[in-house]
C-alpha cells in the first residue's frame, strides 16, 4: 500500500496519509454487496408473490430501490461503507479526505454504468490499473476515493529502564520514530532490532544491543516516564 499512499494537506496543516484500495479488494467488497442485495431480491420475490400483480409493482420499486439506494444509503450514513467494504476494511471517502456526501455517492455509482462497459466492468477495471490511486470513472467523476480503513494499534507498555535524554535536539518525525521503534522492537527479530539500532547510533553513540537499550531510553524520556 507504500506505492498508494495519497498525503493529503487540510486546511489546518494536519497531514492525511490515505492507502488507496486496489482493484482486487474492491472487487470482493462488491462481491460480497452483490450476494447481500440477491439475498434480500430472493427473500422479497418470494414474499410479494403472495400479493399477486400488487406485489409484482412492489417487488419493481424494491428492486430499483436495492440497485441504486443500496449502495448510496450505505455509503453516506454508514461511515463510507457498504456492507461489503466494511468487511474488507475499505471505506468511500472525499477526495480531501472527508466524509462523501449525498451528490459524491450518488454520482459514483450512478457511473458504474460506465464502468460496467464494454463487458465485466471493463471501463472500471482499466481505469484501476491506470490511475494512480485506484480510481475507477465513477471515482474521478465523482472526486471521490476508496482507502483501507486505517487499523488502530494497540499500545504498548515500554519495560521499565533507565531515562535518557537524546544527546541533539529532534524533530518531531525522529521523536515519532524513536517511539514507534521501542513500541514495535519487540515484533521484530533480534537481528532487525540491532540492524536499526545501528541505524542510529550517530544519535546514541553506541551500535548493537547498546544502542538498542540508548534509544529505549531515550523513548521513555520523550513519553515523560520517569524509569
Amino acid at each position: 500500500m507504500l506505492d498508494t499512499l495519497r498525503e493529503i494537506h487540510t486546511p489546518e496543516g494536519i497531514a492525511l496519509r490515505l492507502a488507496a484500495a486496489g482493484p482486487v479488494p474492491r472487487a470482493c467488497a462488491w462481491l460480497i454487496d452483490l450476494a447481500i442485495r440477491f439475498g434480500l431480491l430472493v427473500v422479497a420475490s418470494m414474499t410479494l408473490a403472495l400479493l399477486g400483480r400488487a406485489g409484482s409493482g412492489l417487488y419493481l420499486g424494491f428492486l430499483f430501490l436495492v440497485i441504486w439506494a443500496y449502495p448510496v444509503l450505505f455509503e453516506v450514513l454508514w461511515d463510507g461503507q457498504t456492507p461489503g467494504k466494511r468487511a474488507l476494511g475499505l471505506r468511500v471517502v472525499a477526495g480531501d479526505g472527508a466524509p462523501v456526501g449525498w451528490l459524491a455517492s450518488f454520482t459514483r455509482n450512478l457511473m458504474r454504468t460506465v464502468d460496467m462497459l464494454p463487458v465485466g466492468y471493463g471501463f472500471g477495471l482499466a481505469s484501476t490499473l491506470v490511475d494512480r490511486w485506484g480510481r475507477r470513472l465513477g471515482d474521478l467523476v465523482a472526486r471521490t476515493l476508496v482507502v483501507h480503513v486505517a487499523r488502530p494499534r494497540p499500545g504498548v507498555d515500554l519495560p521499565g529502564g533507565p531515562v535518557a535524554a537524546p544527546a541533539v535536539a529532534l524533530l518531531p518525525a525522529e521523536q515519532a520514530a524513536v517511539v514507534a521503534f521501542a513500541e514495535r522492537a519487540w515484533t521484530l527479530t533480534p537481528q532487525r532490532r540491532e540492524e536499526l539500532a545501528d541505524i542510529a547510533a550517530p544519535l546514541t553513540g553506541a551500535p548493537g544491543e547498546a544502542g538498542m537499550q540508548r534509544l529505549f531510553g531515550i523513548a521513555r524520556w520523550l513519553l515523560g516516564r520517569s524509569t
